[in-house]
């Protein structure tokens, strides 16, 4: 293996925000493809936000090329939607690895790694969502060992003779916060 395909998963630094930011909008574009309404360009400054905030947070891990370039990531974060729970739960948001990077480990190890910190901060399960019509990525999060959980249910109310507005209710980007 050439130095420029090894891998490895770090913790994203100040660096990183712009370039992780770009990723994010290339994964929102590829979900459109799938339902989501998310806009890619039209969040690039509340994702560029996220993005500095999980730097900070040390919330955010990066898959790197053997150039150090980030060609990938992932977020996650322990559950703090106010409600009380038996069990506490970590939330994996925003896995994305660049289409020609796919099918070598990479999303597995990224997954790995926020496991291994929400793990270490004290998370007993962790959630995460994947659009309903993402085959690849539903068959990816169940080779990983996730099961089925939630299903969110959708109407278009363009169909239904209203002024249209958003298909896709209650679709952040961050991820099943709410219970």
């Amino acid at each position: 293996m050439a130095d420029s395909d090894r891998v490895r998963v770090t913790p994203a630094t100040v660096d990183d925000v712009d370039p992780v930011t770009d990723l994010w909008v290339a994964l929102a574009e590829g979900q459109r493809a799938y339902g989501s309404a998310l806009l890619a360009e039209g969040n690039r400054a509340a994702v560029r936000e996220w993005v500095a905030r999980s730097v900070v947070t040390g919330e955010l891990l990066v898959a790197r090329d053997g150039d150090d370039d980030p060609i990938g990531f992932v977020g996650f974060t322990l559950d703090r939607g106010g409600y009380e729970r038996d069990r506490t739960r970590g939330v994996v948001s925003n896995l994305f690895v660049v289409p020609e990077r796919r099918d070598e480990g990479i999303g597995a190890d990224l997954l790995d790694g926020a496991e291994r910190a929400l793990r270490e901060t004290g998370a007993e399960t962790v959630a995460l969502e994947a659009l309903a019509a993402n085959d690849r990525a539903r068959e990816f999060y169940a080779a990983q060992g996730y099961e089925p959980h939630r299903v969110e249910l959708t109407k278009s109310l363009a169909a239904a003779g209203g002024e249209g507005g958003d298909d896709r209710g209650g679709e952040d980007g961050d991820d099943d916060r709410r219970g």
